[in-house]
C-alpha cells in the first residue's frame, strides 16, 4: 500500500505541510469541467510520491537535530468531488441504489441534509460553502505546500485553470501551521492530531505488539479497509460499495470557527462553579480544568498519565498514545465528557457502569478516521486590533477520510461527541463534547458527588462538504466523462450509421438506421435527430435483425456505409456501398434503398443488393487497406467538378491511419487515391483518440458559414468536431469528450 500510485497521496500518507489551500469549486460547463479533470490528473499526488518524500524528510530531520530541512519541499495536489460533482461529470447518477441508512446515501444527501447537529449559528443557512443551494460545490481540490511562496504560485496557476475551464470558485479556504510556540497546535492552544491511527499495511508493525505501530506506543493499526474502500476491515471483507470506488475513500471538510476568550471564559467560569462545591483541589487553575475538558494537556500529555500538571519539556509526552481509561471507568481523571474520551473512549467503554470494558477491536477500531486539516486564521491576541483581535475568524479546517460516512464520521459525530447519553447508562448523563460538541449540561464526576456544568457551544459550523476521493484509475476514467472502462449494459455501441435518404431533415428532425450487436445477432434500431442546439435524439424503433431484409443477407456486422454521392434518391431509390466482414476478411457491396423504407414497405421492396460482396482489391484507391474503419466526406468537396472527396480511417499494422480519395460520378464511378496514409496526430480535433468508429454529421450544421460539425464516436464516447471550408480544412474539438451513455436513443 505505501507503493500504491493508484490512492492520492493525503488520505494514508498525508501532506503534512506547514500551508494549504482548499478550493471549493463548481463547474458551469460538465465538458469543460471533464477537460480540466484530465489535465489535473498527472498532477495529483499519490501514496508512494508522498510517502516517499515524508520518510526522507523524517530522516534529513533527524540528522539536523529537529530542525526543517530547507532543501526539501514539495507541493502536492489531491482532488474530491461531491455526489452533485460526479453526476456533472458523467451525466448520470452514479449511486442509482444507495440503500437507506448507508454511507453511500449520506454522500449523496450531502452533509446540509443530514443531523449533525448544525442549527443555530451552524445552520447550513449560514454558511460559506457547501449548503446545496446558491453555495453548491462540486469538486474540493487541495493544495498544499512547504512555503507560503511556494502555495501562492501553485493556487494561482489553479485558479488560472479554474477560470479557462469556466468553474467557478465557491470558496477558498486557506490554512496554515500555526507559528512560534503554537506549532501544531489548534487555536484554543492544544496540540492536535496526536491521537491519528496506524494503518495495516501501510506502517510498519510493532514486533512485541503486532497490533500496534512500530515506534509509535499506543497507537493501534487498524485494517485499511476502514479507510480505503476495496480493501479488508476490521470485520473482514471490504465495505460494500461500487467496483469504481475501489482504492478510493469518502471525505469530510467542515469549517468549525473557535471562540478563543468565549472559551477559556467558560473555563474561569466553571472553575469557580468546581471550586464552590470543593470537588476540585485548591489550587486548580484554568489550565488544569480546560485538560480535563480536552483530555490531554496543552503539550498533548494526557491528563490519564498526567494528572497533576503538564509536562511541556517532554516531546515524548506529546506524542503519547500508550495509555487507556480502563481503570478510571468513572471518569474521575479524564472526565467522560471530554473531548479525548468522547471521540475515541479506548478501552475505558462500558455497556453500563460495573461492567467489563469493551474490546477496542472491534468496537472502537471500525469507528475510527484519519484526520487531516488545518487551522486557519491568526493567533487569540487579546491586546491585538488587528488580526489578532477577538472578532477576526479564527478556527479549524477539519478534514478527515472514512470509507463509510454513517459508521464513522456520522456515528462519532452524533452517538458520541454530540449525544448527551455517551457514555451510556451512566446514573447521571455525562453531557456533550466539553469542547467541540453542543451546549448542554455535563456531568463533573467525583468519588460520591455529581457536579453539573452548564456549557455553551464555543464551536460553530460554518461550512461543511462530503466528498468523493477517486482512485487514480477512476479519476482518469472522469476525465472522458465515466466512472469505469466498463460500458454499461444498456449502452448499445454503434458499428455504423446509414442515414434514411427521404427523411433527412425532415420537419426539423433526421432520421438513420444504427447498426450494432444485439442479443439476436447484427441489429439496426431507428433514431431521430432533431435540428437545434440541443439536437435531441429519440429512439424511433427498438433493434430488428439485419436478417429481415434481403439486402442484409449474409452480414453479420456493418464495418461502414458510403452514399453513392450521385445516386441519392433517384427515382425513388439511393444506393450505398456497405462493408462488412466475411469469412475473416472485409467485402463491400452495393445496396440500394426505397424512399419509404421506414415507413412500412415490405423488406424485399424497401432494401436490396445491387452489387454482390466484392473484395476491397476493386477500389483502386484502397491499395494496402484490410479494413476501412469509418468514412468522413470532405464538407466542401462533395460533387465537385464531378467527383466527391473522402477520409478514410483504417487500420494497419495495429494502427489507425487515414488517406484521401476521390469517387467519380459516373456509372463506373472511378476512384483515386489523392494522399497517401498519416497518423491520427494531424487532425487536432482528434487529440487523444487511438481508433475512430464513426463519423456522423451533425445535420443541421454542415457548410454554415464555412463550418461543418461532426459527431465522432469511439470507445463509449463521443465528441463534436468542426472542420472549416478551404484547401487547409482546419479542424478543432468544439466539444469535448462526453460519454456515450448521453445519447438516449442508443441506450435501453
Amino acid at each position: 500500500m505505501r507503493e500504491s500510485d493508484d490512492i492520492q497521496g493525503d488520505v494514508i500518507a498525508g501532506f503534512k505541510k506547514d500551508q494549504m489551500t482548499l478550493l471549493f469549486l463548481k463547474f458551469e460547463d460538465a465538458a469543460r469541467a471533464r477537460t480540466w479533470v484530465k489535465r489535473l490528473e498527472p498532477q495529483v499526488s499519490t501514496t508512494r510520491q508522498v510517502a516517499t518524500f515524508n520518510a526522507a524528510f523524517r530522516k534529513a530531520r533527524e540528522a539536523s537535530g529537529g530542525d526543517d530541512p530547507k532543501a526539501l519541499k514539495a507541493t502536492w495536489l489531491n482532488v474530491s468531488f461531491t455526489y452533485e460533482g460526479l453526476r456533472e461529470l458523467t451525466g448520470k447518477d452514479p449511486l442509482p441504489s444507495a440503500k437507506a441508512g448507508s454511507g453511500l446515501e449520506a454522500f449523496k444527501q450531502g452533509s446540509d441534509k443530514r443531523a449533525l447537529g448544525d442549527t443555530g449559528d451552524s445552520s447550513p443557512e449560514n454558511w460559506l460553502f457547501g449548503d446545496g443551494k446558491g453555495q453548491t460545490v462540486h469538486a474540493v481540490l487541495t493544495v498544499a505546500s512547504d512555503t507560503v511562496q511556494d502555495l501562492h504560485t501553485a493556487v494561482t496557476e489553479q485558479r488560472e485553470a479554474c477560470a479557462q475551464a469556466k468553474i467557478v470558485i465557491v470558496f477558498q479556504q486557506n490554512g496554515a501551521t500555526l507559528p512560534g510556540t503554537r506549532r501544531g497546535k489548534e487555536h484554543f492552544g492544544f496540540k492536535d492530531g496526536v491521537s491519528e491511527p496506524g494503518v495495516l499495511g501501510f506502517d510498519e508493525p510493532d514486533p512485541a505488539k503486532p497490533e500496534y505501530v512500530k515506534g509509535k506506543h499506543g497507537t493501534r493499526l487498524i485494517p485499511a479497509g476502514e479507510f480505503v474502500l476495496g480493501h479488508d476491515r476490521v470485520d473482514g471483507g471490504p465495505h460494500e460499495a461500487p467496483d469504481w470506488a475501489g482504492n478510493g475513500t469518502f471525505q469530510v471538510v467542515r469549517r468549525l470557527a473557535q471562540d478563543v476568550p468565549g472559551f477559556w471564559a467558560q473555563v474561569g467560569v466553571q472553575l469557580k462553579v468546581l471550586k464552590k462545591a470543593k470537588v476540585v483541589p485548591a489550587e486548580a487553575t484554568s489550565e488544569w480544568l480546560a485538560a480535563r475538558f480536552v483530555g490531554r494537556w496543552r503539550s498533548g500529555a494526557p491528563v490519564a498519565k498526567c494528572p497533576n500538571a503538564d509536562m511541556p519539556s517532554s516531546a515524548l509526552a506529546g506524542e503519547d498514545n500508550d495509555f487507556g481509561f480502563r481503570n478510571d471507568p468513572e471518569g474521575y481523571t479524564t472526565p467522560l465528557f471530554s473531548h479525548l474520551r468522547k471521540s475515541n473512549p479506548r478501552d475505558g467503554l462500558q455497556e453500563e457502569p460495573g461492567h467489563p470494558p469493551l474490546d477496542e477491536n472491534p468496537v472502537m477500531d471500525r469507528r475510527r478516521i484519519i484526520r487531516r486539516g488545518a487551522p486557519y486564521g491568526a493567533p487569540f491576541d487579546p491586546a491585538s486590533e488587528g488580526p489578532g483581535g477577538p472578532d477576526s475568524p479564527r478556527g479549524l479546517l477539519f478534514v478527515c477520510y472514512q470509507s463509510d460516512l454513517v459508521q464513522q464520521f456520522e456515528f462519532i459525530q452524533k452517538s458520541w461527541i454530540d449525544s448527551t447519553a455517551f457514555p451510556p447508562n451512566r446514573p447521571k448523563k455525562p453531557g456533550p463534547d466539553a469542547m467541540v460538541g453542543a451546549a448542554g449540561t455535563v456531568s463533573y464526576e467525583t468519588p460520591g458527588t455529581t457536579t453539573e456544568l452548564s456549557l455553551s457551544q464555543f464551536v460553530a459550523t460554518e461550512g461543511s462538504v462530503y466528498a468523493f476521493v477517486p482512485s487514480l484509475t477512476t479519476l482518469r476514467h472522469l476525465g472522458d466523462g465515466r466512472l469505469t472502462d466498463k460500458l454499461p449494459s444498456d449502452v448499445r455501441p454503434t458499428d455504423s450509421f446509414l442515414p434514411i435518404p427521404d427523411l433527412q431533415r425532415d420537419k426539423g428532425k433526421s432520421w438513420y438506421w444504427a447498426y450494432g450487436t444485439g442479443s439476436v445477432g447484427p441489429v439496426c434500431r431507428t433514431i431521430s435527430i432533431a435540428d437545434g442546439d440541443e439536437h435531441l435524439d429519440v429512439r424511433e424503433r427498438p433493434d430488428r435483425p439485419l436478417t429481415t431484409w434481403p439486402c442484409y443477407a449474409g452480414v453479420t456486422k456493418v464495418d461502414a456505409i458510403l452514399p453513392v454521392p450521385d445516386e441519392q434518391r433517384i427515382n425513388g431509390r439511393s444506393r450505398f456501398w456497405l462493408f462488412h466482414t466475411a469469412e475473416g476478411r472485409q467485402v463491400y457491396r452495393r445496396i440500394s434503398i426505397a424512399d419509404g423504407a421506414e415507413s412500412g414497405l415490405p423488406p424485399e421492396q424497401a432494401g436490396a443488393i445491387d452489387l454482390p460482396d466484392r473484395q476491397l482489391s476493386a477500389w483502386a484507391s484502397f491499395s494496402g487497406i484490410e479494413r476501412v474503419d469509418a468514412f468522413l466526406p470532405v464538407p466542401d468537396m462533395q460533387r465537385v467538378g464531378g467527383k466527391s472527396y473522402y477520409w478514410v480511417f483504417h487500420t494497419m499494422m495495429g494502427r489507425q491511419v487515414y488517406r484521401l480519395i476521390s469517387v467519380a460520378d459516373g456509372a463506373m464511378h472511378q476512384d483515386a487515391l489523392e494522399r497517401g496514409d498519416r497518423g491520427l496526430d494531424l487532425w487536432r480535433s482528434l487529440a487523444g483518440i487511438t481508433r475512430v468508429d464513426e463519423f456522423l454529421a451533425v445535420p443541421d450544421m454542415q457548410r454554415i458559414n464555412g463550418l461543418s460539425l461532426f459527431w465522432v464516436f469511439h470507445q463509449d464516447k463521443y465528441r463534436i468536431i468542426v472542420i472549416r471550408d478551404g484547401s487547409a480544412h482546419e479542424d478543432q474539438i468544439t466539444v469535448e469528450d462526453r460519454p456515450l451513455t448521453m445519447w438516449k436513443s442508443l441506450t435501453g
